[in-house]
């Protein structure tokens, strides 16, 4: 009887693991079934940003690349010609020379300028004032409206000869000035529309200033630092990855600007301001040189890269990390 019993009992055990493991194995296709439902949807919520990342900046990368070796025209089938392009744009393009020219100007003027403004208001905008979170808003706003055609020519009107501006200035007796028709001055007008757009760089500005520790400057004080030599000392050196960050990415919009060049002053006056990218849409869009204009989009391109290279090699000189910059 006891056998049977223990027998019994063994089956009864036997069988209880039997659909243990059965459930756990429908638990484990269950779940398997879930992720790979969640893994669908995942591909899904990203498909827009997969779909904008090949339709419409790798097909263009690869395409403008091959366009730069053709005579494409946008009214012809393209022929290969080689370098052609390239050697026309160094040695017959008088305009290419100019334009590089001037950009490199407007990028040394506009870039060090808005940096400059951007970290001024963020250190007004660090003190503790009311209503500081308003104000903050207000400075961002140009950011947010400075690239839109609508602001251009805004500033066009801001700075023509009849303008607001020589209007406020001619109360103080000051001879109007051709902000716009002077060949001499027409490039810095326009770069005071870049300096204008100070709002994303004085916002990660602000963020550092915010995290640079106080005690640091209650110690300069109690060693009888003046403030100038606490902003050289103690802020500028731990702003100088943000500084490293806000310079590589205005100076890499610098160099591509249009918008400006081409509704405030249209290239003008005599090509003062007849920027880079001004001249790589004309060509493309204007005169239907797909192929020169790709060859002339790819030289900004390796300009833009080398710049950017030269600024990381000089920042291993001039930047300060806590963590002694090691990724």
């Amino acid at each position: 009887m006891i056998i049977l019993l223990n027998k019994s009992k063994r089956r009864g055990s036997h069988q209880m693991n039997i659909d243990v493991a059965l459930k756990s194995q429908k638990a484990a296709s269950k779940t398997k079934a879930v992720r790979k439902k969640y893994q669908y949807v995942a591909f899904l919520y990203i498909a827009p940003w997969l779909i904008g990342l090949f339709v419409f900046q790798l097909y263009p990368f690869i395409a403008s690349f091959i366009y730069s070796f053709t005579d494409f025209t946008m009214l012809k089938k393209p022929s290969f010609v080689g370098l052609k392009n390239y050697i026309d744009l160094f040695t017959k393009d008088q305009l290419f020379l100019q334009s590089l020219k001037i950009t490199f100007i407007y990028v040394i003027i506009a870039v060090p300028l808005k940096l400059a403004f951007a970290l001024f208001i963020a250190m007004i905008l660090n003190i503790k004032l009311r209503f500081v979170n308003f104000f903050r808003t207000v400075y961002y706003m140009p950011s947010i409206l400075g690239g839109s055609v609508a602001v251009a020519v805004l500033w066009r009107f801001l700075f023509m000869r009849e303008g607001l501006v020589n209007k406020v200035t001619s109360i103080f007796h000051i001879p109007a000035v051709d902000w716009l028709g002077n060949p001499k001055i027409a490039l810095y007008t326009i770069s005071l529309l870049t300096v204008w757009q100070f709002g994303s760089s004085m916002v990660l500005f602000l963020a550092g200033l915010k995290n640079i520790p106080s005690e640091l400057y209650e110690a300069a004080r109690v060693d009888g630092a003046s403030k100038p030599r606490m902003f050289v000392t103690i802020t500028l050196p731990l702003l100088t990855p943000i500084v490293f960050f806000n310079l590589i990415m205005q100076m890499v919009h610098a160099f591509q600007e249009f918008t400006g060049a081409f509704v405030v002053t249209n290239g003008g006056p005599a090509k003062a301001t007849y920027l880079y990218g001004l001249m790589l849409y004309q060509n493309g869009f204007q005169f239907f040189k797909m192929g020169y204009a790709s060859a002339q989009s790819w030289i900004l391109f390796a300009i833009i890269m080398l710049m950017t290279m030269l600024v990381f090699k000089s920042s291993e000189y001039w930047t300060f990390y806590e963590d002694g910059g090691d990724f």
